[in-house]
């Protein structure tokens, strides 16, 4: 990056705003993952999802945005290590979001077997898978091409992309439709009440 770029105040806009954002990532999850480990009232299963959430944003802070920093700033010394770390937390954010969003569908649908089915050892091991596929997909880029290894990461999260809003969509409707249940059960006792005195 040089002064007579034409994108050169791009960059130092973006630049700024990696790192107000890094910042801003680091405290703010840092005092999110202080939070949940002192708060007893989420449940366990919850409570890992959202850790591993927590943690793969800090990460991001720590290290994906100040690494897209210095890529943009000097792209000749930037190696495909500091891509594979920042790709690294980013899909771990991405896959969590995905697992959390499963997990808010179960306990709306599932209702009573949500307990049985949601376990804590279950999600547990659903984020260590997680975290090891994610760690997988930089070994791609290294293994084979970059553009295959792109072809297969857009591939993938635009699959978890598609199941995310899904899901997000069945949640919303079956969230309405109790609603709209609830507010016809309070008419029809109001009704009674009514009639009764």
């Amino acid at each position: 990056m040089n002064e007579t770029d034409p994108l050169y105040s791009s960059y130092i806009v973006n630049c700024v705003f990696n790192a107000f954002s890094a910042y801003t990532a680091i405290m703010l999850n840092i005092l999110t993952i202080h939070a949940m480990r002192k708060t007893s009232s989420i449940p366990k299963p919850l409570k890992t999802l959202l850790l591993s959430l927590a943690v793969s944003d800090l990460g991001v802070g720590l290290l994906a945005q100040p690494l897209h920093i210095v890529r943009m700033i000097s792209p000749t010394n930037s190696t495909g290590t500091a891509f594979s770390i920042a790709l690294l937390f980013v899909n771990v954010s991405f896959f969590s979001v995905v697992a959390i969003s499963v997990d808010r569908f179960s306990a709306v649908h599932l209702h009573l077997r949500y307990q049985e089915l949601v376990t804590h050892k279950r999600v547990a091991t659903a984020v260590i898978l997680i975290w090891v596929l994610c760690v997988s997909f930089p070994l791609i880029s290294i293994v084979s091409s970059e553009e295959i290894a792109n072809i297969v990461t857009i591939t993938i999260l635009g699959f978890w992309f598609i199941i995310t809003a899904v899901v997000y969509c069945s949640i919303y409707f079956t969230v309405k439709h109790h609603r709209n249940q609830i507010q016809v059960q309070q008419a029809c006792r109001k009704r009674i009440q009514t009639t009764l005195s």
